[in-house]
């Protein structure tokens, strides 16, 4: 079949690679380059955030996690798994995710920044998109991809593609494009800073200023951040930096002398539920299907979506 992939973000790419793997014709439609998506700008480490509802989201997670350790145990450009630590002030109960990740055990008190009782061990994927999202961008391309560059502002304006199926990856302009009342951003500011040799991913959730991780990478660390939503202002804070610096100090005190490179500002596609569906609606006479509505988690789950929307594909 002619499929046109509306999105060329973590979850169209994902999709696309799927459904060119079933031999269909694939057209990528997006509006603007793949660096001016919100997956480039993720800090794109495994972890179920934002997203439901929990027994999909489960199973998705779980078939993502898979996927990229699998990539990262052949080398796959910006892929590899990351040593973890989650930390928490007061004693917690073992995590749903647990069952989910590699090694995950108790955390020795020597391995717990100051103000901190209790923690976890683990081990998840870490993708640097940077590097991830081009690469699996010229795979698509070699696998035979068509590419358009073009704003569409309603599904019939993919008519002229003669699609046979549209896969509806448009993330949060899918509000616009389906009228779906449900569809909402999650603000997310993130501080780039040099990296002083940290190799473990830290978080704290429940941090009193606000959800704090600290993620490293090959040239710099990722620190965050915020779930504002319902917030469509992409303009960097000022107070929000210094607090994120702040936080995520405390969590890594090595960061204390790191140079900031960028603050930056991404708006996540947030929803009760991921609408992973076949709707035969949208679309008079042409099947859409939906992947859209990744909240926080478009890294965490992407694959096990794209899976399923492919499969919606194939039973057409």
């Amino acid at each position: 079949m002619r499929i046109v992939v509306l999105g060329s973000g973590i979850s169209g790419l994902s999709t696309a690679a799927e459904l060119l793997r079933g031999r269909h014709e694939v057209i990528v439609v997006s509006a603007e380059p793949i660096t001016a998506t919100t997956s480039f700008l993720a800090a794109a480490v495994w972890f179920p955030t934002a997203a439901g509802p929990p027994d999909r989201v489960r199973d998705w997670s779980e078939t993502t996690f898979r996927h990229l350790a699998g990539l990262a145990a052949v080398g796959t450009p910006g892929v590899r798994m990351c040593a973890s630590l989650a930390l928490y002030r007061d004693e917690p109960a073992v995590p749903e995710w647990s069952r989910s990740v590699r090694s995950f055990r108790s955390a020795e008190r020597d391995e717990l920044p100051p103000g901190y009782g209790f923690g976890f061990r683990f081990e998840v994927p870490l993708v640097e998109m940077p590097t991830y999202l081009p690469f699996l961008s010229a795979r698509v391309d070699a696998a035979g991809a068509r590419r358009v560059l073009r704003a569409v502002r309603r599904l019939d304006d993919l008519a002229d593609l003669s699609p046979d199926v549209v896969v509806n990856c448009a993330g949060l302009r899918a509000a616009e494009l389906v009228a779906d009342p449900e569809v909402y951003p999650i603000r997310g500011q993130i501080v780039r800073v040099a990296n002083p040799g940290l190799s473990v991913s830290i978080r704290d959730e429940a941090h009193p200023l606000g959800r704090a991780y600290v993620h490293p990478r090959a040239n710099d660390c990722v620190l965050g951040g915020s779930l504002d939503t319902g917030e469509w202002d992409t303009t960097p804070n000022a107070d929000l930096t210094e607090s994120i610096l702040r936080r995520c100090r405390e969590l890594a005190p090595a960061l204390a002398g790191s140079a900031v490179l960028g603050t930056v500002v991404g708006l996540r596609p947030g929803r009760r539920a991921v609408r992973v569906e076949l709707d035969t609606t949208a679309l008079p006479g042409i099947p859409v299907v939906h992947n859209y509505g990744h909240g926080g988690s478009g890294i965490t789950i992407g694959h096990g979506c794209a899976l399923e929307s492919a499969a919606l594909v194939a039973a057409l």
